[in-house]
């Protein structure tokens, strides 16, 4: 981890602040935040809030990106994950991230290196696969794909998946090596403006393999289905 800092995210960041020095008007400093995700999930215990959001800032082709992903329960954090990354465009639809990732619920934390491509695939599918080093050989690969159907200008239909698979079995925070959760989503906004909109929908989970038994052992669900109401924004 610390050679990856030195060697990888602070070059990048120097390479960055150097291109940004660098710039003309024609190529404006720019900042944006978007919260994807602010909901109500209804289960049959306690009904969790999920934020997932994120600001970047930056030019054209180099930015620094924050990702929030959490969840709470109950005034409490149950899963908090933190990023924090250098991206630059290698194409005109993608974009290549490095940087930080810190777990900071559930505990204990853990750190990881990050390392993520992220784009608009053919037919528009967004997507984004981000490989993860972390502290003693942890190693993950999350992979995430979105779409959005226009039923109407202002009705939009969104499928979602997420996938997280783990390499090695880390007792202490509920996962286990291989194939560790699967989450799909399908949630229908109405944007009231670009920049605001409601929505309803459907979220399932499912937890497989070794993370289902740790799940199991501590008498946690192995599935899940809820239904959500939210909202998505952006500025």
């Amino acid at each position: 981890m610390k050679h990856f800092y030195r060697y990888v995210v602070l070059p990048a960041l120097l390479l960055w602040a150097t291109q940004v020095y660098a710039g003309g008007n024609d190529d404006p400093f720019l900042v944006m935040g978007k919260v994807d995700q602010l909901e109500l999930r209804q289960t049959e215990g306690d009904d969790p809030v999920a934020f997932e959001g994120q600001l970047w800032a930056g030019h054209d082709l180099n930015k620094l990106w924050l990702k929030v992903d959490s969840e709470r329960v109950d005034g409490d954090y149950e899963e908090l994950e933190l990023q924090a990354l250098y991206s630059r465009a290698v194409t005109p639809f993608w974009n290549l991230q490095v940087g930080a990732r810190r777990d900071i619920k559930p505990e204990p934390d853990r750190n990881w290196a990050v390392l993520t491509l992220q784009g608009l695939a053919p037919y528009q599918f967004e997507v984004e696969a981000s490989l993860f080093v972390g502290e003693s050989g942890r190693t993950a690969l999350r992979l995430v794909s979105e779409y959005e159907m226009l039923l109407t200008q202002r009705l939009i239909l969104s499928p979602e998946v997420e996938l997280n698979v783990y390499g090695h079995n880390d007792p202490d925070t509920g996962v286990g090596s291989g194939l560790a959760d699967v989450q799909a989503g399908l949630r229908l906004r109405y944007e009231m403006r670009r920049e605001f909109a409601p929505y309803i929908g459907l979220n399932w989970q499912k937890r497989y393999g070794n993370s289902a038994d740790l799940a199991a052992a501590e008498g946690d669900d192995i599935e899940d289905l809820q239904f959500v109401v939210g909202l998505r924004m952006w500025f």
